[in-house]
């Protein structure tokens, strides 16, 4: 039996069968032009929604803070550092810090209880996932809808007092008339609506420890008190630095629930809520622009601190 017929010398080849012509290497995506500037194509869009968006109007804020603008006028006179000085050299402007040590204590107790809460539900027991909804549903709230929630709860004769006469316990207290008792609700409102963040971060750090470790920490005798300290807590570590730093960027520029509540009377106002009344309501968007600054280097500079204080060691417990 003959084999099919030899190609004649000097034949054409079959379409689609070209060659490279020899020792040229093959194109590569590698070496293509294309591939350096694929990764900018993709956040082209980001970068540009976060320039437009945040250093943009952060720069127009220091601008703002050297003029005397009065956020209407097109008239802008530059004065120099003398919004500055008037922070720190105006008690008035700078003791409104001091409330923030309402929420700044009250930040520690939202995230004792999350903690507790996350550490107890990892655990397999029964309802976790309902325990689970109930905690962190608070969290999903709008925060006005909570500040008038909680307006009629603190009021004279409200849901508070109401529930108080139930467990006979009589009271005339004014839960909002004295700045000791209002900020200490507000921070308590604050508690009950955040704590649930915490809980969700904390939760997820957990929940991604090896099971193994659990395992041969039970084979050895450890108590769940052991496996906390041993296991949980050097895991979690970088996650538990990241509420500290939340809590106390969160403790400095608290807003929403004081002014919806209180609208900063009664000595429940806040830094926030003085810098948006000298913009808004005595027409000093300058001062108020500088305001706004110091309270961005408060934060960076806590926020320094504290990484340089607790670094962010990489932990292996595997």
């Amino acid at each position: 039996m003959k084999g099919p017929p030899a190609p004649e010398h000097g034949g054409s080849r079959p379409a689609g069968r070209l060659r490279a012509p020899a020792g040229a290497a093959p194109p590569s995506w590698r070496r293509s032009p294309l591939r350096r500037i694929t990764p900018w194509l993709f956040l082209a869009g980001p970068l540009a929604l976060l320039i437009t968006f945040t250093y943009v109007p952060v720069a127009s804020m220091v601008s703002y803070s050297f003029t005397d603008w009065d956020g209407v006028s097109p008239d802008r006179n530059a004065v120099g550092v003398d919004n500055y000085v008037q922070i720190f050299t105006r008690p008035e402007l700078f003791r409104v810090f001091l409330v923030s040590g309402y929420y700044l204590a009250a930040s520690v107790v939202q995230i004792a209880v999350a903690l507790y809460f996350a550490t107890v539900l990892s655990f397999d027991l029964r309802f976790r996932n309902l325990f689970k909804g109930i905690l962190f549903f608070p969290y999903l709230i709008n925060g006005v809808a909570i500040g008038f929630v909680f307006l009629y709860f603190f009021q004279d004769g409200g849901t508070l007092d109401s529930v108080l006469s139930w467990l006979g316990v009589t009271t005339d207290h004014a839960w909002l008339g004295d700045p000791a008792s209002a900020n200490m609700s507000l921070a308590g409102v604050s508690v009950w609506r955040f704590t649930g963040l915490n809980f969700v971060l904390f939760l997820g750090a957990i929940q991604s420890i090896p099971g193994e470790l659990y395992e041969a920490a039970q084979l050895d005798g450890a108590s769940k008190w052991q496996q906390f300290r041993h296991i949980i807590a050097p895991s979690i570590k970088p996650v538990l630095s990241l509420s500290v730093i939340l809590a106390i960027s969160g403790s400095l520029s608290v807003f929403e629930i004081p002014y919806i509540m209180t609208g900063g009377a009664t000595g429940t106002s806040t830094f926030v809520i003085q810098t948006v009344k000298l913009a808004f309501q005595f027409n000093k968007t300058g001062l108020a622009s500088a305001a706004a600054v110091v309270l961005l280097l408060i934060i960076l500079l806590i926020t320094w601190i504290q990484r340089r204080l607790v670094p962010d060691d990489k932990v292996d417990l595997v």
